[in-house]
């Protein structure tokens, strides 16, 4: 996908938002789970609350008995002075160990619930993506699904334990504090009610600009991030072709374009908190004229004043981290939409759920035989491959294979030849069910593929494709590739495909660690690791595509000799663009756009004259 393209998008889908509380929702099911520990965390919000208010008001009652006012309570007039501020210092420090203790564990807290969502969500993110169709991979960069992994599904956690609860306590402080100032004095509690008018419709703005700068600058770190992606695995061709400058020049345009939305979100950041810090100012100098005239009439003591300045000051504190948190809780429905739009991204392959598949547990397709063996057809072999009117087309209706037909019956050995683009690795991709058909249906012993769980059909056959991929870890857990098995399994399996002598010769022999995509073993070594992975899993159905093309000649004569043993009884597709390495299977089949244009042995082609005959002579010329 081109930046151009991606920036299109991100414009266009801006429009089509869900608005705030349906994306905060989503978050709802994940917040039940942990409605202990946030219920006690909204529960220490009131201690915490009303010793924040309390303090102006303790504060301004010492003011109120030192002065001798007539605002001073009775509870803290006393028989000296130094009695009644000993009290009001015990109460003040009361106040403060309760705020400092119960703000830290209410704070862990609520860090730990939105560490705990954030980790189930990344987890349930995981488990999606790796179960959607192999389809949504060819048109979504991986850069992309990196940073919603990572970075988008972090901000989650934020919206909880920052920004939802952190807003809750705010606006609860918030409403103590006013409830302490009108019982005081009305008159000035409404001054300072009334400012919050503006300063809500101010935050309202700002955020919902934040908000638009800030889902562009994740958009953009996307694009960022799909670069780099890119620019590392392909790295070999970077440097070969001297593509260093040019590349770097494209990065530094993505670069700026993500700054400058970075630039955008701090800008209306910034300008909530100034302008709180503004109107914050004249509702305190609004309280101090309006203060002082009530002073000058007598109908307000100094000590109420300087409690509503406090007040003024403790009102606004809530007010500042209530819109630094409104910010958090922005950048949080900026990462939802992002993380929804993978997890509403449909799963388009699925296992049936029917009577037959309940409580299903592998051996499906061998029970069936079973069963067959039972009625009377006995010596049923396993292996047969079925296509029936099948078409396949990647993307509309340019279609890659069109009204496809054959029968490959049980142990027999196939070839699938053509030119580039013929269509011979989306038959391999239909038949592992990595992708749907299009129309028509495939079929495996007379089931179709499609009622069948796809661990089982995976199980059921083995493919070895060109290029072996290597996972990060040892060569034992790269060839069970976490099934169970044990460790002499392993030492057979690499017995069996005559790859034990290089093992042995590894430092640590099976215990090897690997490098992630093997980098510390060559290509050839990691394809014949990928045999070992078929061998172990005794698959009735074996597709090699361009299985040796990376082996050198002495190597893959000896996988060719295990390959004879592995193949024996044995359901095999076989792609090859060497045409000399196919002259002894069963059939070939020759495609041509998308269609089985012919089919037989070696010779009967070669007899045929057609397009095979060109093919191989055309090789033949060449060597």
């Amino acid at each position: 996908m081109s930046i151009t393209n991606s920036r299109t998008k991100l414009k266009a889908g801006y429009r089509r938002r869900e608005n705030d509380w349906r994306l905060f929702l989503r978050l709802a099911p994940y917040a039940r789970r942990h409605g202990r520990l946030l219920a006690a965390s909204m529960l220490l919000l009131v201690p915490i609350a009303v010793s924040n208010a309390a303090q102006p008001l303790l504060i301004g009652q010492a003011i109120s008995l030192i002065r001798n006012e007539a605002s001073t309570y009775a509870f803290f007039k006393r028989d000296t002075l130094l009695e009644g501020l000993q009290i009001i210092e015990l109460i003040l420090l009361i106040t403060v160990i309760i705020r400092l203790l119960f703000t830290g564990l209410q704070g862990y807290l609520v860090q730990k619930v939105g560490q705990n969502i954030t980790a189930e969500i990344r987890q349930e993110l995981f488990h999606h993506v790796t179960s959607l169709a192999v389809r949504f991979f060819d048109r979504t960069p991986v850069g992309k699904l990196i940073t919603r992994l990572t970075s988008d599904v972090e901000v989650l956690g934020d919206v909880f334990s920052t920004g939802a609860v952190g807003i809750f306590a705010d606006i609860f402080s918030m409403v103590v504090i006013a409830g302490f100032m009108f019982s005081i004095q009305w008159q000035l509690g409404l001054i300072l009610i009334l400012t919050l008018i503006p300063i809500g419709a101010l935050i309202i703005y700002f955020q919902q600009q934040y908000r638009k700068a800030n889902y562009k600058a994740r958009e953009e770190l996307s694009i960022l991030n799909s670069q780099l992606q890119e620019n590392i695995t392909g790295i070999n061709v970077v440097q070969l072709f001297r593509r260093e400058k040019f590349n770097a020049k494209l990065y530094q345009d993505s670069n700026q374009s993500y700054v400058k939305e970075v630039d955008r979100t701090i800008f209306f950041d910034s300008s909530v908190s100034a302008t709180l810090e503004w109107i914050s100012l004249i509702a305190i100098a609004g309280v101090l004229w309006v203060g002082g005239w009530l002073l000058l009439r007598k109908q307000l003591t100094f000590a109420i004043l300087s409690t509503f300045i406090l007040y003024a000051q403790r009102l606004f504190d809530p007010l500042q981290q209530f819109a630094e948190k409104f910010t958090v809780i922005q950048a949080g429905f900026t990462a939802i939409e992002r993380v929804s739009d993978i997890l509403d991204e449909p799963i388009e392959i699925r296992d049936q759920v029917s009577r037959h598949l309940s409580g299903f547990e592998f051996g499906y397709i061998d029970e069936i035989i079973d069963n067959l063996d039972v009625q009377g057809q006995t010596q049923v072999k396993r292996g047969e491959i079925r296509f029936e009117n099948v078409w396949f087309a990647y993307k509309d209706d340019d279609y890659v294979i069109k009204d496809l037909n054959f029968i490959i019956h049980p142990g027999e050995k196939i070839a699938l030849v053509g030119p580039t683009g013929a269509g011979k690795s989306s038959i391999i991709r239909l038949l592992c069910r990595l992708y749907e058909p299009t129309q028509g249906r495939i079929l495996i012993d007379g089931i179709d593929i499609r009622e069948l769980p796809q661990a089982e059909l995976r199980r059921y056959m083995a493919v070895i494709l060109q290029d072996g991929f290597i996972f990060a870890g040892d060569v034992k857990g790269n060839i069970s590739l976490g099934d169970g098995y044990t460790l002499e399994e392993v030492e057979q399996a690499a017995t069996k495909t005559n790859i034990a002598e290089f093992i042995e010769q590894l430092p640590q022999g099976y215990h090897t660690q690997l490098r992630e995509r093997g980098t510390n073993i060559s290509s050839g070594q990691k394809q014949l690791l990928a045999f070992a992975r078929a061998a172990i899993r005794d698959p009735q159905v074996l597709v090699l595509d361009e299985a040796t093309a990376n082996l050198d000649v002495g190597t893959e004569a000896l996988i060719q000799q295990a390959l004879n043993e592995l193949l024996i009884e044995r359901t095999a597709i076989i792609i090859a663009h060497r045409l000399s390495t196919i002259r002894n299977v069963d059939r070939i089949f020759v495609l041509k756009r998308g269609e089985l244009i012919e089919q037989g042995s070696h010779e009967q082609l070669i007899q045929q004259g057609g397009l095979y005959a060109t093919l191989h002579n055309l090789q033949m010329l060449g060597s």
